[in-house]
């Protein structure tokens, strides 16, 4: 028989709803809720967003083109991306999904790293500890556990609530929707809260996990998760970056002084299909998609930019006029080469050998491991030895 949704609790929507900065149309929109930091650089987070945005469109062509196995697209969630990703001081840890290739470009990471994974080349692509970004995390939910077991590390290792802003170090892991159905997030939030540990749940919440709707998973919003826990929970439009960046940067800089987890909900939609391998068609409607592309993040600040008159000044970044062609063809030029580089970076990768996944499962490889490597490398062998005996043959 169907399936009954749930119905949302009585008055558990906000009547003022997710913290918005940058209206869809480019203008500042102070909120009394959310302070906007005082220097951002307009041009570079526009720039970011650029080119993550190509970074994703280039790896889909890749996959269409036979060169990925599979590819997880971001389009539509950038904003949330770069603009936490700007948040992060540099010693911070972040914990992704598979899908934050704007944090990763905005932690420094080659993007044919990011390719690696999909193509099949590697199982990481990475040093996690090299840019302070994690290996991206298959099984959804488990980066929130792996998040906070780091949080109660940087607790014993003291480097909380110290005052030194160079040494207090806060997590910020990413989560979809879909991982708050997990028992993985919610173990999660209930250590990180009973610890008071530096970790920030940043939660993508682009509406769909696959093809189940957030209302089949929630009676409440995203963010109102955190009061059952005993942590502050905040909700913001994820199609804006100046919204994302301050209120990712207000719960890191918490989390650093020892004032514990935050749960941040990004209101946002994934544009495109949950990954390459899936047909949103079948289960979402075009009007809604439709809408969301309405509200697309690059161009609510790009509106912002090209606006006449001097950009307004938030803290010494402003008097600047409106911005020009210049800036915007120079993006474009970045985006080209960007793209020639991923082309020839993925192709590139090379091909594992056969005994790597044996040897890189364990520090010291098991008795039993060792006994399947010998009998898969005799596989092989015999494999490769019939194929020459054939092409002999014919000749």
């Amino acid at each position: 028989m169907p399936r009954k949704q749930a119905k949302p609790t009585a008055g558990a929507e906000p009547a003022d709803g997710p913290i918005q900065l940058l209206s869809p149309e480019g203008v500042l929109e102070p909120d009394s809720r959310l302070e906007l930091p005082p220097a951002i650089d307009l041009l570079a987070l526009y720039r970011d967003m650029a080119l993550v945005r190509r970074l994703d469109t280039e790896a889909i062509a890749l996959q269409r083109q036979g060169e990925l196995g599979l590819w997880p697209s971001l389009r539509g969630q950038e904003a949330a991306q770069v603009g936490a990703a700007y948040a992060l001081a540099e010693q911070d840890m972040v914990f992704p999904t598979y899908r934050e290739h704007g944090v990763a470009w905005c932690r420094g990471l080659d993007p044919v790293s990011l390719l690696g994974l999909f193509r099949g080349s590697t199982l990481g692509g990475w040093n996690p500890y090299e840019r302070r970004f994690g290996l991206y995390t298959l099984v959804i939910g488990a980066q929130t556990l792996h998040a906070v077991g780091y949080g109660m590390g940087l607790v014993r290792d003291d480097v909380i609530g110290s005052g030194d802003d160079s040494r207090d170090t806060a997590v910020l892991v990413f989560l979809g929707d879909g991982a708050l159905s997990e028992g993985e997030t919610n173990e999660a939030f209930l250590w990180a809260a009973a610890q008071n540990l530096p970790v920030v749940f940043f939660c993508q919440n682009n509406q769909w996990a696959i093809s189940a709707p957030y209302s089949v998973q929630s009676r409440v919003p995203v963010a109102q998760r955190a009061a059952g826990f005993g942590f502050p929970g905040v909700s913001v439009d994820g199609n804006d970056v100046l919204a994302c960046l301050a209120a990712t940067r207000e719960a890191l800089t918490r989390a650093r002084s020892g004032g514990g987890p935050t749960l941040i909900e990004a209101v946002t939609y994934r544009i495109n299909a949950h990954t390459t391998a899936d047909d949103a068609t079948r289960y979402r409607p075009s009007a809604e998609t439709d809408e969301w592309v309405a509200k697309d993040p690059l161009e609510r600040l790009r509106l912002h930019l090209t606006a006449s008159g001097d950009l307004v000044d938030l803290g010494g970044v402003g008097g600047v006029g409106g911005v020009g062609q210049e800036y915007f063809a120079d993006i474009e030029r970045r985006e080209q080469e960007l793209a020639e580089h991923l082309r020839a970076g993925c192709r590139a990768l090379p091909t594992p050998d056969h005994a790597s996944s044996f040897e890189n499962t364990y520090a010291d490889m098991p008795p039993e491991l060792k006994r399947q490597l010998a009998e898969h490398s005799e596989y092989l062998a015999a494999g490769f030895l019939a194929a020459g005996q054939e092409i002999g043959a014919t000749r």
